[in-house]
């Protein structure tokens, strides 16, 4: 029976959280042609506020899964969204087994899985380090990687614009564990997420 409600109760969230933004922020989407309609595929954005994963959830077109920090489900309703959206939550700073076979199941289903290389909210403003997930994700499934850029939403800019990027294929390098890989390929799917925020 669960199984049967949860996709009215997502369907239901999703429009509801379509009608807040475009009535409060406005919001556009730019490139969504840009994501493939089926197949394997990692978007990566640009994270700045708690609107960021509910703005890809309801512009993807597609069934997507966040990965999403474990202590988000202390906020009861971020617990829920996270129930709702089938959110992969795993222990900040940590390589925990589970969500790491969990995200990758998801892309080999054929399924869309989102993820912030920042690791929290303005991490380049606060100079945090790029998180490497993506890029593992991406070099160890084979799947493209859409970036994301999200402007817009603050003080005397308040209209939201979520603008996706091509597809990148990093498929040359699928099955690599050179640190030096992934450093590259994280380089070259930041630069081209902060391309699509100017």
């Amino acid at each position: 029976m669960k199984n049967v409600f949860k996709p009215i109760g997502r369907g239901i969230v999703k429009g509801a959280i379509w009608i807040y933004c475009k009535i409060v922020y406005r919001f556009e989407v730019i490139g969504k042609e840009n994501i493939p309609k089926d197949g394997s595929v990692i978007v990566c954005a640009n994270h700045r506020s708690f609107l960021d994963p509910p703005l890809i959830e309801i512009t993807t077109g597609r069934y997507t899964r966040f990965l999403a920090k474990e202590e988000l489900t202390k906020n009861k309703f971020l617990a829920l969204l996270g129930y709702v959206f089938d959110a992969i939550l795993v222990k900040r700073d940590s390589k925990e087994v589970k969500a790491l076979k969990e995200s990758l199941q998801t892309l080999k289903n054929g399924d869309c899985l989102a993820l912030f290389p920042e690791g929290t909210r303005n991490g380049l403003a606060k100079g945090e380090k790029v998180k490497d997930g993506a890029a593992f994700f991406a070099v160890r499934s084979g799947a493209k990687v859409v970036p994301c850029g999200i402007k817009g939403g603050e003080k005397g800019n308040r209209k939201i614009t979520v603008t996706y990027g091509e597809p990148l294929d990093f498929s040359e390098f699928k099955g690599s564990k050179d640190k030096a890989v992934l450093d590259k390929v994280t380089e070259e799917i930041m630069e081209n997420i902060m391309s699509l925020t100017k």
